[in-house]
């Protein structure tokens, strides 16, 4: 399982005084009025850049570069708009374009009953109910109703609702899912 979240990724800079415009990659853009911290991760293209002058193994592109203080969040359109704490020039936040915005496990949003993390879904393996292997959770598609998770098999890709008449058990510790294929599926 993942320890990181994507809550959002800095698309550009905003104005001079050290704003972002983020497009968040959350189901509820509005948490970021309630976020005191993100974490940075540079996009891969410029990880070894940015990691430089740092001990030799002390990061890496499984870890965050920084964390970043949110210091006041406002929404235009579809975008968050966000001001770190200690960038207060557009040249302390131009080389953050592109990068990813994340939180810990400990501060995502909470889940519900039947709730998952679309990160501890991905890569999960995928049985029937006779314990045959499917394949792999590969995607999660968001339809509106309801989620659709697709099975990415070694010969076929099954496309699952994501509703009670179909998932029949989730074990994220064991990284496994048993699903009941309705006919036509």
């Amino acid at each position: 399982m993942t320890d990181y979240f994507q809550v959002g990724v800095i698309t550009q800079t905003h104005g001079l005084k050290g704003e972002v415009k983020v497009f968040p990659t959350t189901d509820d853009p509005s948490r970021f009025s309630e976020l005191k911290e993100v974490l940075l991760f540079p996009p891969e293209d410029r990880w070894q850049e940015a990691a430089a002058g740092r001990r030799a193994g002390q990061e890496t592109a499984e870890a965050p570069l920084k964390a970043l203080t949110i210091e006041r969040a406002r929404y235009f359109k579809q975008f968050v708009i966000l001001k770190f704490k200690g960038l207060d020039r557009i040249e302390d936040v131009e080389r953050l374009t592109r990068s990813r915005l994340c939180v810990t496990r400990e501060n995502a949003s909470p889940l519900g009953e039947n709730e998952y993390y679309i990160a501890d879904l991905l890569d999960m393996e995928a049985r029937d109910e006779e314990g045959k292997v499917l394949g792999v959770i590969s995607d999660v598609l968001s339809t509106g109703a309801n989620d659709v998770y697709v099975v990415k098999g070694p010969d076929r890709e099954i496309l699952i609702p994501a509703i009670r008449d179909c998932i029949l058990k989730v074990d994220t510790e064991g990284r496994r899912m048993v699903v009941r294929l309705l006919k036509g599926l």
